[in-house]
């Protein structure tokens, strides 16, 4: 197995701890996504206005979809097929405990689950392109996080034509996208990288967006039996797959998640620069996204998601992503009093006002721009999507 650079130490650490899984992880950082990268090559020369409206007619099963070439068409008959492991009925559960505890999750999801995304080679691509440098970016970025987690909870979201399911594979194709026009860019060497936003980087990010946002939304106050938490996995294994986790990359319980996040660890070289730039873009447009204009309080709410953050993910990596160094002692338990209090006061509206503030700070594209890709790997200079 050819080992790109930037992994020869990493490797060799994780070997010693779980050779199978190690070498699954590292062979998979060579791997982008098997069933979409080669129709998106070979609609690489096609005209965008019409990728665009092909993309968006097959995600939104729309007639005009018709007139596609074949490979696409064949993409979506096996995509649209489910796994034989899919219960829609073990996500009930989960989508019931979301909702009662969604400002929570959210915390937990901003302050945790997305620095810890950043924190291997995934951040490389992203920073690259340079899509989430700029506050603006990163805001959106943040936004657009925001409504794929409330879609993906919401109520028959992951069916087909739910719009949990239609953001996954849309996610799915910006990826493809992004990874075939840096691989052929002259910025990438995949050599010392591996592959763009690789399988590996998404089966560590699916195994974070699951089994991390249950270990941080409990320390940030909420509350998940043990149903609702094996239910919660289920969800973001659906999810994972219909963004194109290959099997081998996909956890299959909480534990199985937890052993790809170590192993991911121990794999991945220390984060470097451009993944403490993207963690501090994204802590960096907490404010924005909440709507707040007064610097003062920007600066308040900015601080306080930094001593959360580092609560959460811990100090060694929040120093690696070169977060300011604060004490945090004490910090979960305040926010959970605080919480626990403000929760009390709303009452028997909580939910509603939970989902209420999850719409008000969630992207919503104009459609006819929804399903637009990419047309340069460098941001600035591709046309807008």
């Amino acid at each position: 197995m050819s080992v790109p650079t930037a992994y020869t130490e990493g490797y060799a650490r994780a070997t010693a701890a779980d050779p199978a899984l190690a070498a699954t992880y590292l062979a998979h950082t060579g791997v982008g996504d098997p069933p979409l990268d080669p129709v998106m090559q070979e609609l690489r020369d096609l005209e965008p206005e019409r990728l665009h409206r092909f993309i968006g007619a097959g995600i939104d099963q729309l007639p005009d979809f018709s007139d596609a070439p074949a490979a696409l068409k064949d993409f979506f008959r096996e995509a649209e097929e489910p796994p034989a492991w899919l219960d829609y009925e073990l996500h009930r559960p989960a989508l019931r405990a979301f909702h009662a505890n969604s400002t929570n999750v959210l915390i937990a999801f901003v302050a945790g689950v997305l620095i810890e995304g950043f924190s291997t080679l995934i951040a490389k691509s992203f920073a690259t392109t340079g899509r989430v440098l700029t506050a603006a970016s990163a805001r959106r970025r943040l936004m657009q996080n925001n409504r794929h987690l409330l879609e993906v909870f919401f109520p028959g979201g992951l069916d087909r034509s739910g719009d949990g399911w239609k953001l996954s594979m849309r996610l799915r194709f910006v990826h493809a996208r992004v990874r075939d026009l840096l691989a052929n860019s002259e910025t990438w060497d995949m050599n010392v990288l591996g592959t763009p936003i690789s399988a590996a980087h998404m089966g560590f990010a699916t195994s974070v967006f699951s089994a991390r946002l249950l270990r941080h939304g409990a320390k940030v106050g909420a509350v998940f039996d043990t149903e609702e938490q094996e239910s919660v996995m289920q969800v973001w294994r659906y999810a994972g797959h219909v963004m194109g986790v290959p099997e081998e990359m996909l956890f299959t319980d909480r534990k199985h998640a937890e052993d790809i996040i170590e192993i991911a660890r121990l794999c991945e070289p220390t984060p470097d620069e451009d993944s403490a730039v993207m963690a501090n873009a994204l802590i960096g447009a907490v404010p924005l996204v909440a709507g707040i204009e007064d610097e003062a309080e920007q600066d308040h709410v900015r601080r306080l998601a930094y001593r959360l953050s580092r609560a959460l993910i811990g100090h060694e990596l929040a120093d690696q992503l070169q977060f300011p160094k604060m004490s945090t002692f004490g910090a979960l338990l305040g926010f959970r009093l605080k919480q626990r209090w403000e929760k009390s006061r709303a009452g028997a509206g909580v939910r509603s006002q939970n989902f209420t503030q999850m719409l008000d700070i969630s992207v919503y594209d104009d459609p006819n721009v929804t399903y637009r890709m990419p047309d340069h790997w460098n941001s600035k200079k591709s046309n807008p999507w």
